[in-house]
C-alpha cells in the first residue's frame, strides 16, 4: 500500500496511480467478482491479446499461467474458443471508456484488483458489472447447467467481466 505505479505501455504513457488498498482486498461490499485476472488470463479472455504490453504494471504472478496470442487476436485463445469482443472503438462512441483505464472495464479491474481506488469511477464501473448478470439469467434460462456448449459466445462475454460461467 502507498505504492505509486507508473504506466507506461503501447496505450499509455507516464500514467500514475497510488495503490491505497492491499491486492485482491477491501472491494466495495456489492462487488464480488469470481475471477482474480491472473485467472482470467489464464483461462483465455480477449483474444489473448490483452495487456501483453502491460505485464509490467502488475506483479508478474498474474502472468505466469497467462494465455497469449503470438500476433494478432485470437479466439481459440479463449475458453470457450470464440470471439465476444466488440472493438475497443464501439466503448470509446458508447463513453464507457474512463480516460484513465483506455482498455476498459478490465484494465479498471486489474487496477482496482491491485488496490487502485478512484471512488467515483469505482461505483459506474462495479454498476456495469452487475449489469452483466442479465446474461448470466439468459444462460440460466436456455442452458443446463455445466453445458459449456450451449451460448458459447455469451459465456465468453460473461468470462470477461469476471464472472465464472463455466459454473453457470
Amino acid at each position: 500500500m502507498g505504492k505509486i505505479v507508473t504506466v507506461n505501455d503501447a496505450m499509455q504513457t507516464g500514467y500514475s496511480y497510488e495503490l491505497t488498498e492491499p491486492e485482491g482486498r477491501n472491494f466495495a461490499d456489492d462487488f464480488k467478482p469470481e475471477l482474480t485476472p491472473a485467472e482470467m488470463l489464464e483461462l483465455g479472455v480477449f483474444g489473448g491479446v490483452y495487456l501483453r504490453d502491460g505485464a509490467d504494471e502488475f506483479p508478474p504472478e498474474w502472468f505466469e499461467n497467462a494465455r497469449f496470442a503470438d500476433a494478432k487476436r485470437d479466439p481459440a485463445i479463449n475458453f470457450f474458443e470464440v470471439n465476444a469482443s466488440q472493438p475497443l472503438q464501439v466503448w470509446r462512441d458508447k463513453g464507457w471508456i474512463y480516460d484513465d483505464d483506455p482498455r476498459g472495464w478490465f484494465q479498471w479491474y486489474c487496477r482496482y484488483y491491485y488496490g487502485r481506488r478512484i471512488p467515483v469511477e469505482d461505483q459506474r464501473q462495479i454498476k456495469r458489472w452487475k449489469n452483466m448478470t442479465r446474461h448470466i439469467g439468459q444462460i440460466k434460462k436456455y442452458c443446463a447447467p455445466g453445458d459449456l456448449v450451449c451460448r458459447r459466445r455469451q459465456r465468453q462475454a460473461v468470462l470477461h467481466w469476471a464472472y465464472d460461467s463455466r459454473k453457470i
